[in-house]
């Protein structure tokens, strides 16, 4: 059973910053690749970044240059650092772990409002 604990979100101000945790076993860290996905309200689950076990990112257009995806091998944990918030960042965002199967965490709510 793989298991994604998501951490992190909340209310934040537009410009703000927040950075979103998601923790899992090792094993799980090593041989996955691992994402962030996000879905705003009445809206379909979309990608914002990934990152592979060799290190590598991918992001969606929108969040480039503001969203660095990253991964703390010892803590088995991914992170997405999220600066210069925009309300249309507003979404619950989920951890996803990828390989022949996808596996979700539960989500994390990020509102950014004033």
């Amino acid at each position: 059973q793989v298991q994604l604990v998501e951490s992190g979100g909340g209310l934040v101000q537009p410009g703000g910053s927040l950075r979103l945790s998601c923790a899992t076993s090792r094993s799980v860290f090593s041989l996955y690749v691992m994402g962030w996905y996000r879905q705003a309200p009445g809206k379909q689950r979309d990608l914002v970044a990934t990152i592979t076990n060799g290190g590598t990112t991918n992001y969606t257009d929108s969040v480039k240059g503001r969203f660095t995806i990253s991964r703390d091998q010892a803590q088995s944990t991914v992170y997405l650092l999220m600066n210069s918030l925009k309300p249309e960042d507003t979404a619950v965002y989920y951890c996803n772990a990828r390989r022949a199967l996808s596996y979700w965490g539960k989500g994390t709510l990020v509102t950014v409002s004033s």
